[in-house]
């Protein structure tokens, strides 16, 4: 039987946002869903003291929501110097065009046209530090950001507040997605990360603790996924679909299209490692 996960440390609907750090202010976008969970965290990262901020993934084209985050910056007697985003999917990144507008502050990223940050690269604004850590699997270009002077990581989409994320193939890759964790763990075993900042959900307290839950919860759905396929979905004439109702079957049929993705890139890996 496979452990539980890490209790999350706000209930369903229980999570606001707010400042959770001495840095990191989230301000919650209201868009929740199935695969948005509570909603999109939009993260504002100030030095005390300081005027410039850092905002993390300002989340969809919600002009409410952009202009919240604008406000908030303000509220703190600060300005928008630099906006990052986590990876492209657009309840991270499509109000970013629109967000620039209302701040002036660049936008930056990887991949799709904004090949400015890679692995160990540092953003720096107001005194405030962030380090890049390239941890693609969900995404091609999905990034984490450690912040060493709250001993927090920014996973955007990579590990989640609560249950787990979906590798959304064909841009999604498990192999890349299962090093990015072992990266991970290697930054939460540590000790210079104790938290994580998520891109959905509630902040997560122990980040040793669910990076190590995601690497076995990815272990054992692979070992499910091998035993569908003997126990006939191989021989199926959809085998996405045909393992996505046995192993996902206690999984609300919603999602089940998201499972299809992560299922997709599950029977890749297994092609490749027969």
């Amino acid at each position: 039987m496979s452990e539980a996960p890490p209790t999350p440390s706000a209930a369903f609907g229980a999570w606001a946002g707010g400042q959770v750090t001495e840095r990191a202010l989230c301000v919650l976008c209201p868009n929740p869903g199935p695969m948005t969970l509570d909603g999109t965290n939009t993260w504002v990262l100030l030095e005390p003291g300081a005027t410039d901020a850092v905002v993390i993934d300002p989340g969809p084209l919600h002009e409410e929501h952009l202009r919240a985050v604008v406000a908030a910056v303000e509220a703190r007697g600060a300005r928008v110097a630099r906006t990052v985003l986590t990876h492209g999917h657009a309840d991270h990144a499509e109000g970013a065009e629109r967000f620039a507008e209302l701040t002036g502050a660049p936008t930056r990223a990887v991949g799709r046209g904004h090949d400015d940050l890679g692995d160990g690269d540092v953003v720096r604004a107001g005194g405030l530090e962030l380090r890049v850590v390239a941890t693609p699997g969900h995404t091609s270009d999905s990034l984490s950001f450690a912040l060493p002077a709250d001993h927090a990581l920014l996973t955007g989409d990579t590990v989640l507040g609560r249950g787990t994320t979906v590798v959304a193939h064909p841009d999604g890759e498990l192999a890349a997605y299962l090093d990015s964790l072992a990266r991970l763990a290697a930054l939460t075993g540590g000790g210079s990360v104790t938290s994580i900042l998520p891109g959905h959900g509630p902040v997560v307290p122990d980040a040793a603790a669910m990076v190590a839950f995601y690497r076995r919860h990815r272990a054992e759905r692979l070992e499910q996924v091998r035993q569908a396929l003997a126990d006939g979905a191989a021989q199926a004439d959809d085998p996405v679909q045909a393992v996505v109702e046995r192993v996902y079957a206690d999984v609300p049929r919603e999602v089940w299209p998201a499972a299809a993705l992560s299922v997709a890139a599950q029977l890749e890996y297994l092609r490749a490692r027969p």
